[in-house]
């Protein structure tokens, strides 16, 4: 099934959801996952495999992280193609003052924020739905 395209009912239609938990980012230096943790989304960089977990599993499993974050899914199934949709939200929040690392799923987009900006980058995203044209 094809995602949507139209920015304006991307926008209208974003329905974010502030998803319970404590987020962070973390790197594992020789690229292999242990087996049995549970990740949201990783990505192979030289780096690298950076990791995408809940605090909690981090924590237990020894890593260490500097950034804690917020998860918030766009419940809009945006096509992967879509033009404008990342730009406006990352325009809305920067003009907030918050910071957002954005992962693109195959259906919705999901943005981290700092946790103590949760609620303002709700607030935000749910203007910006209301007041799309």
């Amino acid at each position: 099934m094809a995602g949507e395209t139209s920015l304006a009912t991307l926008l209208r239609s974003m329905s974010p959801q502030l998803n319970v938990g404590e987020y962070v980012f973390c790197t594992l230096r020789d690229g292999n996952l242990p087996a049995g943790l549970e990740i949201i989304g990783s990505f192979r960089e030289q780096e690298g495999l950076t990791v995408i977990l809940e605090r909690a599993h981090a924590e237990k499993a020894g890593f260490s992280f500097d950034y804690l974050a917020a998860w918030i899914t766009l419940n809009v199934h945006s096509a992967l193609a879509a033009v404008g949709l990342t730009a406006a939200f990352a325009s809305a929040l920067g003009q907030a003052g918050i910071s957002c690392n954005v992962v693109a799923g195959y259906y919705h987009d999901h943005l981290f924020v700092g946790l103590a900006d949760a609620e303002r980058a709700m607030q935000v995203l749910q203007d910006l739905a209301a007041n799309a044209e």
